[in-house]
């Protein structure tokens, strides 16, 4: 993504197509217009983020700061950036670590700490981070500057020690009878008889207890309760002794910082209601929400931290430009999404394919375009003149295993193209070669033809050689349909063809692919013939048939 920009583009036709943009940073952003009537906004409007520091962040966790970027950018158009704004990442660095993460080294010498504060729990990593939390933060904050993102990191832990939630906690306590009728009837009759919405930290053990009150005196700011070993103690709510239950924590906070904006997952919506009540009852004023879907990995279950489950942010970007997640979280956010490996390649062409678009669009689709939202209204120009798609193929058919030999194919196709006049190009190209060997060459399943196919991939080598050498794309995919068209097993009655005949299956494609490149699909095989070579294709069908060179 672009970095926010000090300065915006308001050129009319921009704030005309925004005021009735359908792009859905648009309309979060118009919610928080309509929360200031008359324009009557405070000196700075505050977004907010949350991050849970239980284990390293994912991509789910980025998609937060990314989305939240994008309605806030959309908000500056919307003011013609007259209001000042901030985001707030806020990690939840203070919650005690209530199991042990599953993808950490050496999780026995974590057992000590369970229920210590996150920032109090050593750092199984190793290096220069004190705590697991701080280790954690820094994960986040190197990847949301990797980003580029304009945001400001707030932790819990200092946010409580240092005193800036001490008031809000004093607040909390002369209103502690409202916000226990707020929870109670959301809870269980067990867990009715032993909650509190504070949660002390035990100056004993230094682990966060979830224990009853038996006093909370507003008047001193001190709360009594019985220590793990069974002793009655009374400590100051404020300095960081005391933190709040998560539920209310959400409203202290929105009520403490001045929230405007924030989102979260479809897990946080049915207790929404519940943030905001809290919220009010502290005297503030609940922010506009924004409620996602949730990730999930490739068997459907939701990624999380402490499984590991998922893909993290540093395995997408080995495959593939950052650009491309950000067009992945832009895309349907009220969706459920797979977020694994399978889904690179294509988030990948459709981010060009956007990007490409963009110059030839009016105000109106710019505004619609994901480019515009990840690039901060700046979207690159940038030429891309082979898919990534392609290249995944090209390499699978050449065994390239460095990018000389694709550049020897892509030089070919197109010979103005180099690597230095198209860099973008040459990066994809890097990033081609890692998916294949990682996650294309294991899972390739090479079948024999039976005797129709052999026959259909001979008249494919036929055919391609009565095709000139340098035949484009579009002509090598209407030679290979001629093909199929006179097989019945690949006649598709339910389609016409140009001459009135009947269409061709798409299981004529998938057995090429199969049977040629071991895989299941791709792109137009007549494209990357293109780029591939009419002798090299006919060539591997010939070894594929077992007799060196089709005829």
């Amino acid at each position: 993504m672009t970095s926010a920009p000090d300065t915006i583009d308001l050129d009319p036709e921009i704030l005309a197509a925004a005021s009735e943009s359908k792009a859905w940073p648009f309309e979060e952003a118009r919610k928080i217009v309509a929360r200031y009537k008359g324009g009557d906004f405070p000196e700075t409007v505050l977004f907010e983020t949350g991050y849970g520091p239980s284990g390293l962040p994912h991509i789910g966790t980025f998609g937060e700061v990314a989305r939240t970027t994008m309605v806030r950018h959309a908000f500056r158009i919307l003011t013609e950036d007259k209001v000042k704004t901030r985001l707030l990442c806020f990690s939840d660095d203070m919650d005690g670590m209530r199991k042990i993460p599953d993808n950490v080294p050496d999780p026995e010498a974590l057992k000590p700490y369970l229920h210590m504060p996150l920032t109090a729990v050593p750092n199984p990593f190793g290096g220069d981070y004190k705590s697991f939390g701080d280790h954690n933060n820094a994960m986040l904050r190197r990847f949301l500057d990797t980003f580029g993102f304009e945001y400001e990191f707030a932790s819990a832990t200092e946010y409580y020690k240092s005193g800036r939630f001490d008031e809000a906690l004093l607040n909390a306590a002369a209103h502690y009878d409202a916000i226990m009728a707020a929870m109670l009837p959301t809870l269980g009759e067990e867990r009715q008889a032993t909650y509190s919405p504070f949660l002390p930290i035990s100056p004993k053990t230094g682990r966060v207890l979830y224990v009853p009150m038996k006093h909370v005196d507003a008047k001193n700011g001190t709360i009594t309760y019985e220590d793990e070993d069974g002793t009655e103690t009374t400590l100051p709510i404020t300095g960081g002794r005391v933190k709040m239950q998560w539920k209310p924590d959400f409203g202290m906070r929105w009520a403490a910082l001045g929230v405007d904006f924030e989102m979260f997952g479809k897990d946080h919506g049915p207790n929404a209601p519940l943030y905001d009540r809290i919220c009010a009852i502290l005297g503030g004023r609940a922010p506009e929400h924004f409620i996602y879907e949730l990730f999930l990995d490739e068997n459907g279950q939701k990624i999380s931290k402490s499984k590991g489950n998922g893909l993290t942010i540093d395995e997408w970007l080995t495959y593939a430009p950052t650009e491309s997640l950000a067009l992945y979280m832009f895309q349907k956010p009220r969706t459920a999404k797979k977020l694994y490996f399978d889904v690179i390649p294509r988030a990948v062409d459709e981010y060009y394919q956007f990007l490409s678009a963009y110059p030839r669009q009016d105000w109106k689709n710019r505004l619609g375009n994901p480019v515009w939202h990840i690039h901060n209204g700046a979207p690159p120009a940038i030429d891309l003149p082979v898919p990534f798609a392609l290249l995944l193929n090209l390499v699978s058919a050449s065994n390239a295993h460095d990018k000389t030999v694709l550049w020897g194919f892509i030089s070919r196709y197109a010979p103005d193209v180099t690597p230095e006049t198209h860099p973008e190009l040459d990066r994809l190209v890097e990033f081609a070669i890692r998916y294949f060997n990682d996650f294309v060459k294991p899972s390739k399943q090479f079948r024999e033809p039976d005797d129709v196919e052999a026959q259909a991939l001979g008249a494919i080598s036929q055919k391609l050689g009565e095709l000139p050498f340098d035949a484009n794309g579009e002509t090598i995919q209407n030679a290979l349909l001629d093909v199929a068209r006179g097989i019945e097993r690949y006649q598709d009655h339910t389609k016409k063809s140009p001459t009135g005949g009947p269409g061709v299956s798409v299981a004529f494609f998938q057995m090429i692919y199969q049977v040629l490149l071991g895989q299941e699909r791709g792109p137009r095989f007549g494209s990357f013939i293109a780029l591939y070579g009419i002798d090299e294709t006919r060539a591997l069908i010939g070894k594929t048939l077992g007799s060196g060179a089709a005829a």
